[in-house]
């Protein structure tokens, strides 16, 4: 803001004149005033002199004359008029004015209040000498001229003239000192408004920075103490801002190499185009599953995450990996153990219905085999019958291995022996093309298993490590006591802690790539060609380790041969049984009718076949359909009956383990024999401690049938289980 030059206005300026002689008031009045023309030339040509201004054409007398005839007056009048807003501007003062104040005095007084009032002293230079005069009002002397006695017109002219223009340009030059400081008083305060904004701004701005600072330190912190493998890359994808130590590890690559994007991690390259093709249409990506290759060529499943991210107003990828691997892997074993188990429910239902008509099937024929008098044609179709219905029934007992459904009969057992003596066998199969060697570890304690399963498993695996090794090869069984820990079963979770021992069998042959080892204990599923195999051997060995209590794991790849162990538990009595004896046929004894046996079987060509058969022999038999049944028939011929010969799965909610349960507490005396093609409730420890009583499994020829009849009418103490 600029101020205006200060502007002369036109004023009449007051002069005070203080003097006890009236007469000299009449004298300033006269020369002050209007009437002489020639003294204001005068005037005028001398104001040109001293200011330099052009004088007009006429000059027109301005001055209001007041008078005071006391210094109290003078002073009571200069008071007056600044009250009035028309301040005297020149005052002429007598130095002498008895009684009262002097002018000395007056003018003293006045200053004290008035300072800028411009003084003339009137004086004859007899009273008080100047440095006297200047001493005494106070030093002020640049506001203070001298009149001298008697006046001269021009004289006194001029210093009205002179006087009153300096007080009016002392009054111009404070207002515009006013207006200047209100000017500087107003910028200043501008500028201390601006000045505390910036100031405000300025501790934003710095409370901001520390609050960034803070929070960058805090997403750095958990960025790089986070557990979950983070980068940040650049848009580009080339290279990487930073890494954490999580992804890191993920990937295997030092932080220079991942840094520099000397690392490619990405098995598939379409999955950083996409995320790059997300993020810049500003979506946000989320669980897109993706696969990792590490440095050690290893590949992880992985759930990629990434969101756009600026720093330091550049554009960055936040990239977040979560490692899946394991959990993927888990999911495909539990979807494996569920599709085996319904696969296992299936052929455990086949199997039992299975049995039940083999049996008739089986029985039918051999009776009919008997008869002398048929002719070769009919007899060699009756022989065909029956080898197909034993091939049936082999395939049936592989099923139910499989369901982990069959009958076992558990001991301790020398697991060293099984191999020794199965192997004497297997040298016969395998062709001489194919070496075979044992590694056997010494002092190995007894394993609790089923012997026949047992061998099973072993001529199972070498029979289809025979096949994988059709130009010849090598053939290694091994045997070592293992002790799993929790770092083993984290690799298998099917694994159990504890000792076991592992009998690995391992060939030399094609080796099976991941699709075909995931399907390789499917019931039915092989690699031969048609009409070379079943695909029951290794669901078989499956079906034996689950239903033992073990497991089962396969080392394989293409190229590099393929190695099979199982695991086996200890025996927890630790010693070997005896090897079971040849069983010997009963003793012939001619049955009776006296002789009652009741028949619960719900399958009616199987129930009529079985009365036929026991009838036939001699026997007097009862039958019933069902549980509700028999126990209507035992009502009526309670004391009559001897034996029991009952299914175990029955339909009316009474099974056959029920209804023997019920009829022994009625007559403790009765024999027992239970059949099945299969049943759950034969598998618990109880059934195994019910000694007394005989386990016919289906299918069974009549010869077996009348042997486990004989042989149980005829001992006290029968062993738990017929052999098949």
């Amino acid at each position: 803001m600029n101020l205006a030059p200060p502007t002369l206005q036109p004023h009449h300026h007051r002069i005070l004149i203080i003097d006890d002689n009236p007469s000299i008031h009449e004298d300033f009045r006269k020369i002050l005033g209007p009437a002489d023309a020639k003294l204001a030339e005068e005037l005028d040509a001398t104001e040109v002199s001293l200011f330099g201004d052009e004088a007009g054409a006429s000059r027109a007398q301005n001055f209001r004359i007041d008078s005071a005839f006391q210094g109290q007056e003078g002073l009571e009048k200069v008071r007056a008029a600044c009250a009035e807003g028309a301040p005297y501007a020149v005052a002429f003062v007598d130095v002498r004015m008895p009684p009262g104040w002097d002018g000395i005095e007056t003018i003293s007084r006045i200053w004290k209040e008035f300072p800028d009032l411009q003084i003339v002293i009137c004086t004859a230079y007899s009273d008080y000498s100047w440095d006297e005069i200047a001493k005494s009002v106070g030093g002020n002397t640049d506001k203070m001229l001298v009149l001298k006695k008697p006046f001269d017109n021009v004289e006194v002219l001029q210093m009205a003239h002179a006087l009153s223009k300096k007080w009016q340009l002392t009054q111009m030059a404070r207002e515009q000192m006013e207006e200047l400081d209100a000017l500087v008083n107003q910028r200043t305060a501008e500028l201390r408004a601006a000045n505390a904004r910036l100031t405000g701004e300025v501790a934003e701005r710095a409370a901001a920075e520390e609050a960034l600072r803070r929070s960058e330190e805090r997403f750095s912190k958990a960025f790089h103490a986070s557990p979950v493998p983070m980068a940040i890359q650049r848009p580009d994808g080339k290279d990487c801002l930073d890494a954490n130590t999580s992804f890191l590890e993920l990937v295997g690559a030092s932080r220079e190499a991942v840094l520099a994007g000397s690392t490619t991690f990405w098995a598939d390259e379409s999955t950083p185009t996409t995320v790059r093709e997300e993020l810049a249409a500003r979506h946000a990506v989320r669980n897109l599953a993706a696969t990792i290759r590490t440095t050690s060529d290893e590949r992880r499943e992985v759930l990629v995450a990434a969101e756009n991210l600026e720093l330091g107003n550049a554009p960055y990828h936040l990239l977040i990996l979560q490692d899946i691997t394991d959990r993927v892997r888990l999911e495909n074993e539990l979807r494996q153990a569920q599709k085996m188990e319904a696969v296992g429910r299936l052929a455990a239902g086949v199997a039992h219905d299975f049995n039940n008509i083999l049996t008739v099937i089986l029985g039918n024929t051999s009776m009919q085999l008997r008869n002398p008098r048929l002719d070769k044609k009919l007899t060699s179709s009756l022989n065909q019958v029956q080898r197909a219905a034993e091939r049936a029934t082999a395939l049936t007992r592989q099923l139910l291995a499989y369901s982990r459904k069959q009958i076992i009969q558990r001991r301790p057992l020398a697991l060293n022996e099984i191999v020794e003596q199965t192997v004497a066998m297997l040298r016969r199969l395998i062709g001489e093309h194919i070496a075979l060697d044992m590694q056997l570890a010494p002092d190995l304690p007894p394993i609790f298993a089923d012997p026949n399963n047992v061998e099973q498993v072993i001529m199972n695996l070498a029979l289809n490590a025979r096949d994988a090794m059709p130009d010849g090869g090598k053939l290694t069984l091994t045997t070592t006591r293992v002790e799993v820990d929790n770092a083993s079963r984290a690799r298998n979770p099917e694994s159990q802690l504890g000792p076991y021992i592992c009998l690995a069998v391992k060939d030399s042959g094609y080796g099976m790539d991941a699709a075909t080892v995931g399907r390789i204990f499917e019931p039915f599923f092989t690699t031969k060609d048609p009409g070379q195999g079943t695909g029951m051997g290794l669901a078989t060995v499956y079906g034996v380790l689950k239903q033992h209590g073990g497991w089962i794991e396969v080392d394989t790849a293409p190229g590099r041969g393929t190695t099979i162990r199982t695991f086996f538990p200890l025996s927890v009595e630790g010693f070997v049984a005896a090897s079971a004896k040849s069983e010997s046929s009963p003793t012939e004894s001619t049955p009776t009718n006296a002789i009652t046996i009741l028949v619960v079987e719900d399958e009616e060509m199987l129930r009529e076949f079985v009365s036929g058969a026991l009838a036939a022999l001699g026997y007097r038999v009862l039958s019933a359909a069902n549980g509700r049944d028999a126990l209507e028939v035992w009502a009526e011929h309670r004391d009559e009956i001897d034996l029991l010969l009952t299914d175990v799965v029955m339909p009316e909610s009474i099974s056959g383990r029920q209804l023997a349960h019920t009829l022994i507490l009625d007559k403790p005396n009765l024999k027992v024999i239970f059949t099945s093609g299969y049943s759950s409730e034969l598998f618990g420890s109880e059934f195994e401690r019910e000694k007394e009583h005989l386990f016919l499994a289906k299918p069974y020829l009549p010869d077996r049938l009348a042997q486990t009849v004989a042989m149980h009418l005829q001992s006290q103490d029968a062993p738990a289980f017929a052999a098949r």
